[in-house]
């Protein structure tokens, strides 16, 4: 690393005898005498230039403003986007009122204070209290959004209440997988990275018996409007990141180790339909973390509705033993009475599931999941 450095070093210090070598050729050719410091040249002109830019920039800002406004999200669809997007605009507004006043100075200064003949300027060596209140207030506003932001993050990310529904969400190269808990319960099994296979892709643990209702979709996520949802997330393989646009949800799935995010959605897809007046509309779970060379097409429809709506979707949905009744196998004798249950009287039941179906991969040693784990 030090000869890297040096090298380095080298090379910069190069650089800097020749740029100061060619600035002497420079200045050897300026006739110093030529120069009249009482009529500077171009000096209107410079002037002038800069109340043109500041009323063609001005224009410019406001336009761009108005046209790219038609494709700002509508508001928020759920309780603490909305919070989300007032501190956005607060926190906008009280940079752009300064930023517009100082620029606004900068280049009006530069033409009202352009050079004249016999005008002396007024220097301050220094001036404290000036320097205390450009000091002090940028202070206070700066603590005032630090806080209020902080406060929102905390209840943000706080933990989700008792009642809320639980869905966990997994990121896979390149497709989302969702467990639901199932009608019985909101207690999602645990899961071990060690089980999964090609029909167990979330490595659901059948030896707990909260896992015997869990279901699991990889199509869409129905959830249910003004209700608490918690999120439980997690990546099979890189990076991943959950990302509901009208719900200002965001949230990273981290090989290793789960994260989490709980919020209130109070507008269904049918009363965003008509708000929008886009009968096609859709909620979307989208990926925003660059994961592979199928990143783009990592998404999952997400669909609000009634509570009624919702428990009556769920009673139709087979559970994954239903679907696969070949794991009774995989289910400790002594809860297999309860596991039954959950699976079609019709069904046989085969002693080692990852030999059953013709052309499976087996049991898959997937990393970054991390050891079992309770979603409990």
């Amino acid at each position: 690393m030090s000869y890297i450095i040096g090298i380095i070093f080298i090379v910069f210090l190069a650089l800097t005898v020749m740029v100061i070598s060619r600035m002497q050729n420079v200045l050897k050719g300026v006739n110093v005498k030529d120069a009249d410091p009482s009529r500077p040249e171009g000096n209107k002109w410079n002037a002038a230039m800069f109340m043109i830019v500041l009323v063609l920039g001005a224009i410019a800002l406001f336009w761009s403003y108005r046209s790219a406004s038609a494709d700002f999200l509508p508001t928020a669809s759920s309780v603490h986007g909305r919070r989300t997007d007032d501190l956005f605009w607060f926190s906008m507004g009280i940079l752009t009122i300064p930023f517009l006043i100082v620029n606004f100075l900068l280049f009006y200064f530069s033409w009202r204070y352009q050079y004249k003949a016999g005008h002396k300027a007024t220097f301050y060596p220094e001036n404290h209290r000036l320097e205390l209140i450009w000091t002090v207030i940028p202070a206070i506003v700066m603590a005032l959004l630090v806080f209020t932001g902080w406060r929102a993050w905390s209840d943000i990310t706080s933990d989700a209440p008792k009642d809320a529904e639980v869905f966990e969400i997994m990121g896979k190269q390149f497709a989302w997988y969702i467990r639901y808990p199932g009608v019985d319960n909101n207690k999602l099994g645990n899961y071990n990275y060690r089980l999964i296979d090609a029909q167990n892709e979330m490595g659901i643990d059948l030896s707990d018996e909260n896992a015997f209702d869990d279901f699991i979709s990889t199509s869409e996520l129905h959830i249910p409007a003004n209700k608490p949802v918690l999120l439980k997330i997690r990546a099979r393989d890189v990076l991943h990141s959950v990302y509901i646009p009208h719900m200002r949800v965001k949230m990273d799935a981290v090989p290793g180790m789960p994260t989490k995010f709980w919020f209130v959605a109070d507008k269904t897809t049918a009363e965003m339909k008509s708000e929008t007046g886009n009968p096609n509309f859709d909620y979307e779970i989208a990926c925003t973390e660059v994961c592979g060379r199928g990143h783009f097409a990592m998404k999952l429809r997400l669909i609000v509705e009634d509570e009624a709506s919702y428990r009556n979707w769920m009673a139709q949905q087979k559970t994954f033993l239903e679907t696969y009744p070949d794991y009774l196998a995989k289910v400790p004798d002594n809860l297999k009475p309860k596991a039954m249950r959950y699976i079609p009287a019709s069904a046989p039941a085969t002693a080692n599931p990852d030999s059953t179906t013709a052309g499976e991969t087996g049991p898959q040693t997937t990393s970054g999941i991390g050891t079992s784990a309770s979603l409990r």
